[in-house]
């Protein structure tokens, strides 16, 4: 939906025109995944899908929200009465926004709100986020914060961490915030270090598909808890802050450190061998040699289904057919348990390998998956 039928549904919900009209984008991580709550480095870069947002500003300490995408009617919240916990439907994300805005000091009065997405919900492709993301950077618009995107992705983080209750990254929202058309985003999230990476497969002759599986997953779920809290464990276990601080060349003597720690030492090898494929990945494409990232995604999926365990037959599904057929790679994206998975492809092979996985998932009776082509696009933005 464009910017102007979201005004125009605004004016039609509140009765008056919004103050203004921002999107945000999904996003796709082409490299390290579950390494963002590890400090460690991740190169996503921002989908045309997004969330789109009509804001106006309340004095009264009420908001106001509105989702077409969701069904029914407005709901209406008091600002005083938000607190971790208390929502557990979509209005948590916006809400948690709103609150982690002012427990961070600023005077937000109230505001109503409209959204519309086409960011796919369960798909691991951070539609969540685009919601977040749209909503602080409305906010911090309409009543003058200025603040940076970089602190933007941070309180949103927070909205999410305690006002909702999932526990990720940082490497969402800040893909969401942060990213510019025609470029990966090279993130360290330790320090928030960001380097904008060429990333124009078109040009060489090649494509990037994003493949939905169609099964839904949920982060605040306990298994993705569990996952961080066994990294967790791992950094504690051999005295360093974060699992980034764990040097590839010396991981084996790491490992041999942890014993008999058997689930501990897969998530801490999947962790680090990670950080190493996206350093790998950011210089093959500083080489102009972008072929040669397809056996790195490969790499990176056997990791994510073998030692992190967060694969699943649609997703092993995706993979195996589309190497089968010519992929110069692929793997698993998001957090895992269904979702999406990205397929490196030569332009010339995108419809047989389209045909090949749309055939592969009729033989095995699942849900058939959505297929589309992934383009590097602008990070969140006004726009009217």
């Amino acid at each position: 939906m464009g910017a102007q039928q979201v005004a125009d549904r605004f004016a039609e919900l509140y009765g008056a025109a919004p103050e203004g009209v921002w999107a945000a984008p999904g996003r796709v991580n082409l490299i390290g995944e579950h390494t963002d709550y590890n400090d460690g480095f991740v190169m996503p870069f921002a989908l045309p899908h997004q969330a789109v947002a009509a804001v106006s500003r309340r004095t009264d300490g009420v908001l106001r929200l509105h989702s077409d995408d969701i069904g029914g009617g407005v709901v209406q919240l008091g600002l005083a009465d938000l607190a971790p916990g208390t929502d557990r439907e979509w209005t948590a994300y916006p809400a948690g926004v709103v609150w982690a805005l002012r427990e961070a000091g600023h005077e937000i009065t109230g505001a109503d709100v409209h959204l519309s997405s086409t960011v796919p919900t369960g798909a691991g492709l951070s539609s969540s986020a685009a919601l977040e993301v749209v909503i602080a950077l409305a906010l911090s618009d309409l009543y003058g914060l200025g603040l940076p995107r970089w602190k933007l992705a941070r309180l949103c983080q927070r909205a999410e961490n305690v006002y909702v209750g999932a526990p990720t990254g940082i490497m969402d929202q800040t893909a969401s915030a942060c990213c510019e058309q025609g470029h990966a985003l090279f993130l360290d999230t330790r320090d928030l270090s960001q380097r904008q990476i060429p990333f124009d497969l078109a040009a060489e002759g090649l494509r990037l598909l994003v493949v939905d599986t169609q099964v839904k997953h949920a982060h605040s779920g306990g298994e993705y808890g569990k996952r961080r809290a066994g990294c967790e464990k791992g950094a504690a276990l051999l005295g360093v802050d974060a699992l980034r601080d764990i040097p590839y060349d010396g991981l084996d003597a790491a490992l041999a450190r942890l014993g008999d720690e058997e689930e501990v030492v897969r998530l801490v090898r999947h962790v680090v061998t990670e950080d190493q494929r996206v350093e790998r990945t950011v210089a093959l494409l500083h080489a102009g040699e972008t072929r040669a990232i397809g056996p790195v995604l490969t790499e990176g999926h056997a990791s994510l289904r073998d030692d992190f365990r967060i694969s699943c037959p649609e997703l092993d599904l995706v993979v195996d057919t589309a190497l089968a057929h010519g992929a110069l790679g692929a793997r698993m994206t998001g957090g895992g348990f269904g979702g999406s998975a990205i397929v490196l492809a030569e332009a010339t092979d995108v419809d047989t390998l389209t045909k090949a996985v749309q055939e592969a998932f009729a033989a095995a009776a699942f849900t058939a998956p959505r297929v589309f082509e992934a383009v590097p696009a602008a990070g969140a933005r006004r726009l009217a």
